[in-house]
């Protein structure tokens, strides 16, 4: 009876399986957010002020930080908590596959969000004519506590290896 629970308990890792595949769901409409952006700019491109081309292209580049925190998450855990990717060896493979433990993976989602955070507080920023000070002192200590929640993980991490 109980190896059967343990065995029935242990197949319901799979239950993930959908979840991570509903990511890259999630990487699709992202990509489609990304190229819609991409063509707003082209009719008023040479309109734009520097400003703006700097916030559309720190857009850009948000996106393209969630995309990759999107695949880092879905692969990752998948192979953490659900079964490893049988890639063939003459395959195209990412290096880091296999490499990220969940740990590792927390780090690497918790630099992310500070990157991402940097980078949506640096847009806050080159808009300052549209926002109160109340507002940009909330974005500031949002991101500092990214920034601090990311840095105890790192050494907690740290503490617990070493231990």
């Amino acid at each position: 009876m109980e190896q059967n629970f343990e065995r029935l308990m242990y197949a319901t890792r799979w239950i993930m399986a959908p979840i991570y595949l509903g990511l890259s769901l999630v990487l699709v409409i992202l990509a489609l957010k990304f190229f819609q952006e991409v063509i707003h700019v082209f009719p008023v491109i040479f309109a734009m002020k520097e400003v703006d081309l700097i916030l559309v292209a720190l857009t850009l580049i948000d996106l393209a930080l969630v995309g990759g925190l999107i695949v880092m998450v879905m692969f990752s855990g998948y192979e953490n908590f659900v079964s490893k990717l049988d890639i063939d060896e003459k395959a195209e493979k990412l290096n880091w596959l296999g490499q990220l433990d969940s740990n590792s993976l927390k780090s690497k989602v918790a630099a992310s969000i500070v990157a991402i955070s940097s980078i949506h507080l640096l847009k806050v920023f080159m808009g300052l004519n549209d926002i109160d000070n109340e507002k940009i002192m909330w974005h500031v200590i949002i991101h500092l506590t990214f920034v601090i929640s990311a840095f105890m993980m790192g050494y907690l991490d740290k503490i617990t290896k070493h231990s």
